[in-house]
């Protein structure tokens, strides 16, 4: 029964204190700080107190005199949010609530740019999204202006500028025409975060073979191999050489070395000879020899 008649006093306790937090109006706070920004706040009363002020990202505690007022040097509330504000002392006990908003300088951007690695020539290939954060580290809200630029190997550049919403920002840039890397910058205000994009050859393009004799055999050798923007096609893309003849199919795959692929094959009289790389067919040969 004691333990019980404890608990109830405990609970009349709480419901008691709750409102006199609620209602009091004697507590002089800002409405709204900048954050790290200088602030103060009055409380009533006289004598010794306490002030707490509580978020959820920060926590500051500070034994003040009561009835005077309390500052706080720049720098000391920095996490943006929604504060509670309690002062407690000898027959005081206020409340209030206070907002810290992000500055709206940036200060610091998360740049995220995919892929790292592309063929040249994709429409809307490298995507780029960005987040504007305050010297706090906090998302800033407000809308501004974020210039997304992408610098080809040869100097060709894409500019496009983009205003945040709630504090991101994304946009969509084509691969530039040259194999190479790419160099892809996001800058708000007097800040930039750079990133680097891999560029490499597209397809191959206009694939084009020609044949020889080689006693008994033909001799089958492409020309260098290129994309359709011209760039070299890498060493190790596989050309596919088929030889067709009297219902029978030959085929042989052949990496490329210094851009060309070649091989022998049997020369057979009357024989369809085709090359193909990937789903790129190329020229058709006719053996009449």
């Amino acid at each position: 029964m004691r333990a019980g008649r404890v608990w109830l006093l405990i609970s009349a306790a709480a419901f008691t204190v709750l409102p006199v937090f609620a209602q009091s109006g004697e507590l002089t706070a800002p409405k709204t700080i900048e954050a790290g920004g200088a602030f103060s706040i009055q409380s009533a009363g006289s004598g010794k107190g306490t002030l707490y002020i509580v978020g959820l990202g920060q926590v500051l505690k500070r034994d003040i005199q009561l009835g005077e007022t309390t500052w706080f040097a720049a720098g000391s509330l920095y996490n943006a949010g929604h504060y509670m504000v309690v002062v407690t002392g000898e027959g005081v006990d206020e409340s209030g609530s206070l907002d810290v908003a992000p500055e709206n300088k940036p200060a610091d951007l998360s740049f995220l740019a995919r892929p790292s690695r592309l063929p040249v020539g994709l429409h809307d290939g490298i995507t780029g999204a960005v987040y504007v954060f305050d010297a706090y580290k906090n998302l800033i809200p407000a809308s501004m202006p974020v210039e997304f630029a992408l610098a080809g190997p040869s100097g060709e550049t894409q500019s496009r500028i983009v205003s945040t919403r709630y504090g991101a920002a994304w946009t969509a840039m084509d691969s530039t025409p040259k194999q190479g890397k790419d160099k892809f910058v996001a800058r708000s205000g007097a800040v930039s975060s750079e990133r680097v994009i891999g560029q490499v050859p597209g397809d191959p393009c206009g694939l084009k073979m020609s044949a020889t004799p080689a006693g008994n055999d033909i001799r089958l050798e492409t020309d260098p191999l290129r994309d359709c923007s011209g760039n070299a096609v890498p060493d190790g893309t596989i050309v596919t050489f088929t030889e067709a003849y009297n219902g029978v199919q030959s085929t042989v795959d052949v990496p490329l070395k210094r851009g060309i692929a070649q091989v022998e094959m049997p020369a057979h009289p009357g024989a369809t000879i085709t090359v193909a790389s990937g789903v790129i067919l190329g020229n058709q040969i006719r053996w009449e020899r």
